[in-house]
């Protein structure tokens, strides 16, 4: 019984600290990997946050939803940048006209909430992916804007087709390209 409880120990231990997790398909694709989504036409939806002077001291690179404004934002050392480029969002569903700040502010909110992935440390965060050698892949949907039905704001994907990073602010997605 101790060897087995010793194992189950040693496991988790290791498990936590050098973690590959995927979401909608049955392994990772690489070793270089942290997070992992399958192909579905669904994205990954950022946190929601009513002001980013709310946030207590934010890490370099957290990203956001912010609704005072209904921005995409992420940190940087030097502050914060839109990444919905200086385009207003909204938070009104356009297929049911319900404001999605109605169902958010009736949902209680567990404050100490919080995954980590990789070798965790006491960054403030919902989720974080903190690991030397590994990165998030974001789920890869082709023409997010024809392909998701229903975008939520705060929603980010990868285009695989024109190789993009695309948010959708409520409103419009911004794509990103990295420069040749």
């Amino acid at each position: 019984m101790k060897n087995i409880y010793l194992t189950s120990l040693i496991t988790l231990f290791f498990g936590i600290s050098h973690a590959q997790l995927v979401i909608g398909k049955n392994e990772v694709s690489s070793s270089a990997v942290s997070l992992e989504f399958g192909e579905e036409d669904k994205g990954l939806l950022l946190p929601w946050i009513n002001s980013i002077s709310d946030l207590i001291n934010p890490t370099n690179g957290t990203l956001i939803f912010d609704y005072s404004d209904n921005k995409i934002k992420v940190k940087y050392a030097s502050g914060w940048k839109d990444l919905s480029v200086n385009i207003n969002g909204t938070t009104v569903n356009p297929n049911t006209n319900v404001d999605g700040l109605e169902i958010q502010n009736n949902l209680y909110e567990e404050v100490n909430a919080k995954v980590s992935i990789g070798n965790p440390t006491d960054v403030q965060g919902i989720l974080v992916l903190e690991d030397s050698d590994k990165a998030m892949v974001l789920p890869k949907v082709v023409n997010p804007h024809e392909n998701i039905i229903n975008p939520s704001p705060g929603m980010m994907v990868y285009n695989p087709h024109s190789e993009r990073f695309a948010v959708f602010n409520g409103t419009v997605w911004t794509y990103w390209k990295a420069q040749d």
